[in-house]
């Protein structure tokens, strides 16, 4: 490259000292200082949003088309682990309604509640992978937790609240009083008698 002038050199430009220069006043740009531009901006704003509405109304049926045509071109394979997934599932909430009703069925007669037995065993531990139930596991699991946790168990003999001999019975007052008698001393309290 040559330091030879070639008559495509930007001009140029005068720099403005910001010193000398007085400052401009801010531009009013928000619309919510004056109440006549902010009735039009929410105006404007309101039918921005209605067409919006009206759009997605409008698209709905083609978005709903579209999640129709998506399944359908999913693969054999996908529906059924789908399948597959969702039947699991149902079978792991089967086999834990039957693990727990075996556990309650079993600490019926040992436990004041039943089901707290099963709220404080895992029910998961007690299944095989081939879907039995470890009934003995769970008798001995039961034997342990009443060790552990005696307030759980049953009571041998129900208790019963001792009687209050008081309530009822006027403080054990057994003298009958004439209801004639009772009127003429009240009536004898009111005349000053």
């Amino acid at each position: 490259m040559s330091d030879e002038p070639t008559g495509q050199e930007p001009a140029e430009v005068p720099q403005q000292d910001d010193s000398t220069a007085e400052p401009q006043p801010p531009q009013r740009t928000e619309p919510w200082e004056e109440p006549e531009r902010a009735r039009r901006e929410i105006e404007r704003l309101r039918k921005e949003a209605a067409r919006y509405r009206t759009r997605s109304r409008e698209l709905e049926p083609l978005a709903q088309k579209a999640r129709e045509l998506e399944e359908a071109q999913k693969s054999e394979a996908e529906r059924l682990t789908a399948q597959l997934q969702e039947e699991q599932q149902r079978r792991t909430a089967l086999v834990q309604r039957t693990v727990r009703a075996e556990i309650r069925a079993r600490a019926a007669d040992q436990f004041a509640d039943p089901d707290d037995a099963a709220a404080f065993l895992a029910l998961d531990s007690y299944v095989s992978e081939d879907g039995e139930i470890d009934t003995d596991q769970i008798t001995a699991d039961l034997a342990d937790l009443l060790k552990r946790k005696p307030h759980l168990a049953k009571t041998a003999v129900p208790r019963r609240p001792a009687p209050d001999r008081s309530q009822g019975s006027s403080g054990n007052r057994r003298t009958r009083t004439d209801p004639a008698a009772e009127f003429a001393a009240f009536m004898g309290q009111k005349l000053g008698r």
